[in-house]
């Protein structure tokens, strides 16, 4: 038996797609590890839940619960039947004391987070739609973006785009489309190849002063 098997046998349970693990303000004394499946993190702003992240298999969540002892700052529902770890205060508690590797991994996935909420704000602060788009893009590209030949690959579901930067479906599709026109990117299903990341930051720099100068 796998180690990832005997982990399962422990603190393993099985969830069904449309679970509500936890909700926003709830008060909370585990964390969760995805072995399989994918979970929705979402926020309540200005009474509109929004999508923070989708997390797959080998992601954590919930963590800060047992880190600050504080309420559940995000809610999380299964968006596919799903495989989870549900690891409670005493024995997170030991998996850190015993394992430095974990530990690491933690701190590093944490710095990462702050990295995209930090992101996420830089986003919301852009007042035009299509500066929207292609900040998200950029960021994408730059953090998790996949060499491919000719660019980097992103994935990009457009329909998750008005809960993550407050652009309808219409108006991002019409951005990917303009970039594609300009040679910026190609776009496919719920991919995005950007040619070239530093054209796309110019392009972003023209759009600002577009936007805050009147046509140039």
């Amino acid at each position: 038996m796998g180690a990832e098997e005997t982990l399962f046998q422990r603190f393993g349970k099985e969830f069904p797609k449309g679970t509500e693990l936890f909700r926003e303000g709830e008060a909370g004394k585990e964390m969760f590890v995805i072995q399989a499946g994918k979970v929705s993190i979402s926020k309540r702003v200005r009474d509109v839940e929004k999508v923070l992240a989708v997390l797959g298999p080998g992601e954590f969540f919930g963590e800060m619960a047992i880190i600050s002892n504080k309420p559940r700052n995000a809610s999380a529902v299964v968006n596919e039947d799903a495989r989870l770890l549900v690891i409670d205060p005493k024995t997170f508690e030991a998996m850190i004391r015993g394992n430095a590797e974990i530990a690491v991994r933690m701190i590093k996935k944490l710095a990462e987070r702050l990295s995209e909420a930090d992101a996420q704000i830089e986003n919301l602060l852009h007042n035009d739609p299509a500066s929207r788009v292609v900040h998200q893009l950029l960021q994408l590209a730059q953090t998790r973006g996949r060499p491919v030949e000719g660019g980097t690959e992103v994935d990009f579901a457009v329909r998750d785009m008005p809960r993550q930067i407050g652009v309808g479906e219409p108006a991002v599709r019409s951005v990917l489309d303009r970039l594609a026109r300009a040679g910026l990117v190609a776009h496919g299903g719920d991919r995005v190849t950007v040619y070239d990341t530093a054209r796309l930051h110019d392009f972003l720099q023209y759009l600002e002063m577009k936007w805050k100068f009147g046509d140039l």
